[in-house]
């Protein structure tokens, strides 16, 4: 904004005096943590000491149907939205009250879902990493909105707090691209203060976040002055009032002060020199206070702000350090919020029902659930359109529903992640693609940082609701970044679901399990099933449920059961696997009759330890088959468990077979058959086994 004269911005007194006793607050709640620091930094925490000027401007913006995301340095967001000091000192000091992580989570990280607040979904301390998820938010805004689906007459609209130095990360450019292709609702309000930690601007970027968002086309973009209060609530007012009339994105760019620290733990005199005193000349509080005094406010109703705020903050912290901690007990709770999907349900394989390939079970899942949930999209590479995905997977699915609700998405693996996390806090269920699961990796921060650990940290607050679709696997040269097994990484991730459905039935009532759980769920889907194509899948193709049948996740099938004389005889053994491994162990098992009894696991998180260890003790020998490279994954890990908790009922070692340790598929089909597991392969293992 080029005016700078307080005649330019008529606030009202009120705001004013508001403004004035909040900036006091937030910057006591400072001296406070500093003052007792030896009990205040016990946690790190980070102030907004400088910044309280804008953030309270963009606070007083927000209305109960708002949502936003915040960074960790916004107190005085918090402060301006309504919530109290001593709320926050909860956080500050891990105690059990917290209100929005139970001590879980570090200071100024919120998890708010409150009436007459605005809606703060959990984030992550990755900066930058919020612009996703907030995006995502606008986006199911939109989406909810054009399908009037919207309760109220209401407009809602994002903020998303960044500082400058984020805007260098690749999935703000993500966002920002979004942003601008969908037109959404959305207010990126940056934060710059010139330093990342103890690197400056001038090191750290080429411009800073306003030149730079005028790269993206339909981005409108304002630049305040981030110490002034007047000026930045008008700013705020303005964007507020585009992105809420003109439903497009607009970003601020607020130039700040840094007055504290980066954070409790790097302290500002280890690298801030003469720095300090330089960025102390634009302390928003005095110039608030003379703002004040010109509009003949006098010296004492000031003075009574300022003990109004010292009073407050002094009451809430002996208040904070006598709360009660957490109970130790309740540490492992909210991993997942409870599914209603407990039991198998609608006809798994009706009378007059047709056979179907895998890949049509899961289209006609995924058609299903358009068909009955509106809230319901589904998105990602080349799955729109025509061409309805690469597979065909999601054939003629953008004909029938539109292209608000079955679209492609640019190249962006990080927004298709993590976008669902903004769609489910808003009340969109998003069914997302990743096209190849070579190619997952851009979208793991998302995955690891938003979407996995949001139920928890929020206390079961923000579960998040997201099925990603990711096909997996290799057969017949498809190559080193087309034939890619990742499942030991992805249940490295706590607070996520693994899926792997090894028939079209499977697939159908999985599919249907997956999207009603209001939790993140990965569908890995081998593209080598998909068509039973390959010699040996014909079982892959089953009579196709019906559109009510749902699979409960979590639950383990055996394929085929060893006969009783074999068992008896002791010359049985169990095969313990998924995917295409199935049918390697079908194929194999031809040569042992009645000797093998083979267990589908179907998820792989939750596992059916149950299922694995009945079957272990029944027959006493083990073996468990994955396509993935062994050193390391997942079957050598249940290998272990197995191997631990059976040892007393084991006849033999724990056997386990994967594809060779490399690091890529070769695409040379006769080097791919070196590497991979076959029937020939599992056959030899399971005579060693038997002989044992």
């Amino acid at each position: 904004m080029s005016k700078d004269t307080l005649e330019d911005f008529r606030v009202d007194v009120a705001v004013l005096k508001k403004a004035y006793r909040l900036m006091l607050t937030a910057k006591t709640m400072a001296d406070t943590y500093e003052e007792n620091k030896a009990i205040c930094s016990k946690y790190v925490h980070s102030t907004s000491r400088g910044h309280e000027a804008i953030q309270l401007a963009a606070a007083f913006q927000l209305k109960p149907y708002d949502y936003a995301a915040l960074y960790y340095r916004d107190d005085s967001m918090l402060l301006g939205i309504g919530m109290q000091p001593y709320e926050l000192m909860l956080q500050l000091m891990a105690k059990a009250d917290d209100p929005f992580s139970g001590g879980r989570t570090y200071y100024g990280h919120p998890s708010l879902r409150r009436e007459g607040f605005p809606t703060i979904p959990h984030q992550s301390s990755a900066t930058g990493m919020q612009a996703i998820p907030a995006t995502g938010m606008a986006h199911g805004i939109c989406y909810l909105e054009g399908q009037g689906l919207l309760k109220g007459e209401e407009r809602p609209v994002v903020l998303c707090s960044l500082g400058d130095g984020s805007v260098t990360e690749g999935e703000v450019a993500e966002a920002f691209q979004m942003a601008v292709l969908k037109g959404l609702p959305i207010v990126y309000l940056v934060q710059d203060n010139d330093w990342g930690i103890s690197a400056t601007g001038k090191e750290m970027r080429a411009m800073d976040a306003y030149e730079y968002a005028a790269g993206f086309k339909g981005m409108e973009r304002l630049r305040v002055n981030g110490s002034d209060f007047a000026e930045s609530y008008e700013g705020m007012r303005i964007a507020f009032e585009y992105a809420r009339e003109v439903r497009k994105p607009i970003l601020v760019h607020a130039k700040v002060p840094l007055l504290g620290h980066h954070t409790s733990g790097v302290r500002r005199e280890w690298y801030r020199g003469d720095n300090l005193q330089e960025h102390a000349v634009n302390d928003p509080i005095p110039r608030l206070k003379q703002t004040l005094l010109n509009l003949d406010v006098s010296e004492e109703e000031i003075e009574a702000l300022e003990q109004d705020a010292l009073r407050t903050v002094a009451n809430d912290y002996q208040r904070a350090l006598d709360a009660p901690v957490p109970d130790p007990s309740t540490f492992d709770q909210h991993e997942f919020a409870p599914t209603p999907v407990t039991e198998e349900k609608g006809e798994r394989a009706p009378a007059s029902a047709e056979k179907a390939i895998m890949v049509d079970a899961a289209l006609h899942a995924v058609d299903d659930i358009l068909r009955t949930y509106p809230e319901a999209l589904f998105y990602g590479q080349d799955v729109g359109g025509e061409l309805g995905g690469v597979f065909r997977e999601a054939a003629l699915l953008a004909k029938k529903y539109g292209d608000a609700r079955v679209f492609n998405t640019p190249i962006q693996e990080a927004y298709i992640v993590g976008s669902t996390a903004g769609m489910s806090a808003v009340g969109a269920k998003a069914i997302v693609e990743i096209q190849f699961a070579d190619y997952i990796w851009p979208g793991m921060n998302q995955l690891v940082e938003e979407l996995s650990k949001s139920c928890y940290l929020s206390m079961g607050k923000f579960p998040i609701q997201s099925v990603i679709r990711v096909p997996i696997g290799a057969y017949g040269g498809g190559g080193p970044y087309h034939s890619g097994s990742i499942e030991s990484t992805l249940l490295t991730i706590r607070g996520i679901k693994v899926v792997y459905p090894s028939n079209a039935a499977d697939m159908k009532g999985l599919m249907k399990a997956a999207f009603l759980d209001p939790n993140p769920v990965i569908m890995l889907e081998h593209k080598g099933l998909y068509w039973s194509k390959v010699p040996g899948t014909e079982d892959a193709k089953t009579v196709e449920p019906d559109e009510n049948y749902i699979l409960p996740l979590g639950k383990a099938n055996v394929v085929q059961y060893a006969s009783d004389e074999q068992v008896k005889l002791g010359n049985s053994m169990t095969v313990i696997t998924y995917g295409m491994g199935v049918y390697w162990a079908k194929t194999a098992s031809r040569q042992f009759p009645g000797s093998i009894e083979i267990l589908d696991l179907r998820t792989l998180n939750p596992l059916d330890f149950d299922a694995v260890v009945a079957s272990v003790k029944r027959h006493g020998k083990a073996l468990v088959l994955t396509e993935e490279p062994l050193m390391n994954s997942f079957a050598e890990s249940l290998a272990g468990r197995i191997s631990k908790v059976c040892f007393q009922q084991l006849d033999a070692p724990v056997y386990t077979m994967g594809a060779a340790n490399l690091p890529a598929i070769p695409l040379n089909v006769d080097l791919e058959k070196m590497m991979l597991p076959n029937p020939d392969k599992v056959a030899s293992t399971i005579e060693e086994l038997l002989n044992y």
